[in-house]
């Protein structure tokens, strides 16, 4: 048997071996990184029913990645590389999009830096022709969105947890470029609904900075990359998409922050890309949707400019809706020359003015009367949020306050060439 060590030799050994694993490399320790990611949103691209795009903030990465599965084969994982958008607040943005997918498919995915990742999400893409779904409608959310706006929010989301599509017709913040009233907003719709939900938006007034768009906006609502190719801002907020059977159309209306020089060319810029994505429709519905409405719920908040540049368009392709914001009331109507001798049903466009968040302002018809257009519904002081249902010939609209009390309702049933909207409430 070998002689043990003396004292001052088993001294040296264990000494020795205390300096080498103090010195080993630090790759065999334990990783000690954590996800930093926070505010994932879903946005559909021109065509979500074989892509999606992500958007997303972390501590700061040079290689922002999405992982994503279909889920019922949740180990057929690819990466799609994604690229950073922007640096705010001490947070970095981040954007990917995923191409290739099936249509009308369960997918996962989880967005982190290619090493490290966070929780796993869900969403659906749509299918690749109409089929039915819900989407929800906010107006103004802006002001005092955790204790005011928050509850009318969360109130949609239980009322609706199938909802696949968030539309927002702007001033979705009070300051454009409010780390903390944006951390309110994304906390309102909760990291499932931003997560697993598309969202949709149109830039409000309050969301420019005097007269620069937010800096947030690009980052967190890229657009489908088919807008208007010129005209200052509109590449960054106008844009459509294909979802489920009916186009969506984003506009700018924001002529005094975007324009005010020139505004006439910025709006008719517009009008021309409208009229080419309208005429070129192949689905039954459509839906365009923009912050100032072109018949206001106060006589003086007029948008003339508006209703010279786009009413005539709107109404020469027969759009179906019309979703607005800015007047912090709620309103609904259509042209009067869209009358039928049923009191309860007319023709048309429908255009709604709709309020989320807990700011009002005072109403009167005289906009709407004024300019060739009837009131069907208005009223104040009322925060709503909205549904709309689609299935094949029949659209359902419901206006709804944070307890579940029906507001506003109408159904726009198609039936060949016919179209009849009849108010159901």
């Amino acid at each position: 048997m070998p002689a043990r060590p003396t004292a001052p030799l088993a001294l040296l050994a264990a000494t020795t071996l205390a300096l080498t694993l103090a010195s080993a490399p630090a790759a065999t320790a334990a990783p000690t990184t954590t996800d930093t990611s926070d505010r994932i949103l879903l946005s559909p691209p021109a065509t979500p029913d074989t892509a999606r795009t992500f958007t997303w903030r972390s501590a700061g990465t040079s290689t922002p990645t999405v992982q994503i599965a279909p889920a019922t084969a949740p180990d057929d994982v690819r990466a799609v590389s994604g690229t950073t958008t922007a640096t705010l607040s001490g947070r970095t943005h981040h954007a990917a999009t995923a191409t290739g997918l099936t249509p009308d498919t369960d997918y996962r995915y989880r967005v982190g830096d290619g090493t490290t990742f966070g929780p796993w999400h869900t969403f659906t893409t749509t299918a690749d022709e109409a089929d039915p779904f819900t989407f929800l409608y906010f107006g103004d959310i802006q002001n005092n969105i955790t204790a005011g706006a928050a509850p009318v929010v969360r109130a949609a989301l239980a009322a609706e947890p199938d909802a696949d599509l968030a539309v927002h017709v702007g001033d979705l913040v009070d300051s454009a470029n409010s780390d903390s009233q944006w951390s309110e907003w994304f906390a309102a719709f909760g990291p499932q609904a931003t997560g697993g939900m598309d969202h949709l938006a149109a830039p409000g007034n309050h969301e420019y900075s005097a007269l620069s768009l937010s800096s947030r906006w690009a980052p967190q609502f890229p657009t489908s990359g088919n807008g208007p190719t010129s005209g200052r801002d509109l590449s960054r907020t106008a844009h459509y998409t294909d979802y489920n059977g009916v186009r969506f159309v984003v506009l700018n209306s924001n002529y005094r922050n975007a324009a005010p020089l020139s505004a006439s060319s910025w709006l008719n810029t517009q009008q021309r890309w409208l009229d080419r994505v309208l005429t070129d429709n192949p689905h039954t519905w459509t839906v365009v949707l923009f912050h100032h409405p072109l018949f206001s719920n106060s006589p003086s908040r007029d948008n003339g400019r508006l209703r010279t540049a786009w009413l005539n368009t709107l109404e020469e392709h027969d759009v179906d809706l019309v979703l607005q914001g800015h007047d912090h009331s709620y309103g609904r109507g259509n042209l009067t020359a869209h009358r039928t001798d049923d009191p309860d049903v007319h023709t048309g466009p429908v255009y709604t003015v709709t309020v989320t968040g807990p700011k009002m302002y005072d109403i009167d018809p005289g906009n709407w009367t004024d300019n060739g257009a009837e009131i069907r519904v208005q009223f104040e002081d009322t925060q709503t949020y909205q549904t709309v249902d689609v299935d094949g010939d029949v659209l359902v609209y419901t206006a709804r306050t944070a307890d579940g009390t029906v507001v506003d309702a109408f159904t726009i049933d198609k039936d060949g060439d016919d179209k009849r909207v009849t108010d159901t409430r």
